[in-house]
């Protein structure tokens, strides 16, 4: 490899490295200096995020049903080559994963202690107005920024033989070497930066949890030592994966964790409050459904409390989603060839948000159950510490002990599942798109994904990973508007009208 090759890798550690840095050796600085920058973004460029995620969501559904939806991701006539379960699978478990865990109760138990559109705070109506903003934020719009980048990734790599780096969707504008220039450097370098701050912003969630997770089993203290050691051991066994090759590895994890979700949502389903999860999963779809594109362009531009709530929580998981675009959409991308445009939207957008809303029914709707029905006052613990809502509920269940136990391993398994990935991708990121990059990479990456997620923790925890995501996701939501407009126009030249599409 050339010096000249090294330049991504070698500018995107570097960076890296100054902020872990900065924030080891003065963590209150870097936070100021975060809180800063979140508070810029979230109140001048709230309205841009918006408007990113919602072009997101039209843009896949616009190909699918235009003549390119019989398009094959890959070359004509090729067949996919996992099967609908495991691709499923795979897909729900790259896509989601810890973060459904960690707000899966915790959510719906905060809208309803302090709810978004007016209710009363406890009442039956802030109950549904509660998992009515779930839905939302875990329904179409997250899936459709990954779908915006796989689908532009799988077009440029399996039709045209393109590198898989992001620097290869602007082939149109900057030609089949542009990759090598500085604005295709640059764009391979935010789209480092952007992976980083994702996937540091759920390994810290994930630490969070497993911390709570082990206080609730066995009594372990909440402390930035625990969490450390957690994410140590994390960081290990994600890495290790990674370096020993992930392809069964993932496909493997994939199912055991699709498995682990079917059981632990049957089984509350079952013990649980039966009706009021059924009901609670007809509703807030029917919410979901009646107020989408209100609530898709609604910034509140009046002020009031919906404004404050806007920026910590729609703004802020619309640049989630955002950051793990990068490398969620490098992995459906993989997992996708042979799948025709229009078998690829239907499986990447509707189906992962059925399963969402069934999770959030499920566990969402038992704790709120308990908590209008005054079983327990989970509202007040998940004010305290949004990480133990589940545990919390859990010690009313039951059984609840067991599926505690099975949670953490869900928990584990999902963010190795994530983070192996990942590492992977980063690797070919920063080796010009090679698909087996040096196992040397790997480990940096692996590393320096854990350091950040550390520094975050320690600078702020919650709401300092949540500033990561906001911040990661600024250059890059640029990036992915500029992507859909090079698929679209390399559409347009490859099939002109009246030409054949397959």
């Amino acid at each position: 490899m050339t010096k000249k090759d090294n330049i991504v890798y070698l500018a995107s550690v570097a960076v890296l490295l100054v902020l872990v840095y900065i924030g080891l050796i003065s963590p209150e600085r870097f936070s100021s200096v975060a809180n800063s920058v979140f508070t810029f973004l979230s109140k001048y460029f709230g309205w841009w995020y918006m408007a990113a995620m919602n072009c997101f969501v039209a843009f896949p559904i616009v190909l699918a049903f235009s003549r390119f939806g019989r398009l094959t991701l890959g070359e004509a006539g090729a067949k996919p080559e996992f099967s609908n379960i495991a691709w499923f699978g795979m897909l729900f478990g790259a896509g989601m994963g810890v973060g459904l865990v960690f707000y899966g109760v915790g959510e719906p138990l905060y809208h309803l202690a302090t709810p978004p559109f007016g209710a009363e705070p406890g009442s039956p109506r802030a109950a549904e107005d509660a998992l009515r903003a779930s839905f939302f934020h875990w329904g179409l719009h997250p899936w459709a920024g990954y779908a915006v980048i796989a689908l532009c990734l799988a077009y440029f790599q399996f039709r045209k033989g393109a590198p898989g780096l992001m620097s290869s969707l602007f082939i149109p504008i900057l030609g089949s070497e542009g990759r090598l220039t500085a604005i295709g450097r640059t764009v391979d370098i935010l789209t480092i930066f952007a992976t980083v701050g994702g996937i540091a912003t759920s390994l810290g969630l994930a630490v969070l949890q497993i911390n709570s997770g082990l206080k609730y089993l066995f009594g372990l203290p909440q402390s930035t030592a625990v969490q450390f050691s957690i994410l140590l051991a994390l960081g290990v066994a994600y890495t290790f994966t990674a370096v020993s090759g992930i392809d069964k590895g993932i496909k493997f994890l994939g199912n055991f964790n699709l498995l682990l979700v079917v059981l632990l949502s049957a089984a509350l389903l079952i013990i649980g409050p039966t009706l009021a999860i059924i009901e609670s999963l007809m509703t807030g779809i029917g919410g979901y459904l009646a107020n989408f594109v209100y609530e898709s362009f609604n910034l509140a531009p009046y002020g009031g409390t919906y404004k404050e709530w806007l920026g910590g929580w729609t703004v802020y998981y619309w640049a989630w989603w955002i950051a793990w675009a990068p490398f969620v959409g490098s992995f459906i991308a993989r997992i996708s060839r042979g799948r025709t445009i229009r078998q690829f939207v239907a499986g990447v957008l509707l189906v992962p948000a059925l399963g969402s809303f069934c999770w959030f029914a499920v566990f969402g709707g038992t704790a709120l159950e308990m908590q209008i029905s005054g079983v327990a006052d989970l509202a007040a613990q998940v004010n305290d510490d949004l990480s133990i809502g589940v545990f919390a509920m859990y010690e009313h269940i039951a059984l609840g002990g067991v599926m505690s136990v099975l949670m953490v391993v869900l928990i584990c398994t999902f963010f190795i599942t994530s983070a192996n990935s990942s590492t992977f991708v980063l690797s070919m990121y920063s080796t010009s798109g090679v698909l087996n990059p040096p196992k040397s990479r790997m480990v940096v990456w692996g590393v320096m994904q854990a350091a950040f997620a550390f520094v975050l923790l320690l600078s702020g925890g919650l709401k300092a990973l949540q500033i990561a995501s906001i911040t990661a996701a600024a250059p890059f939501s640029i990036i992915m508007v500029l992507a859909c407009a090079c698929l679209w126009h390399s559409l347009k030249a490859d099939f002109p009208e009246g030409s054949k599409v397959e």
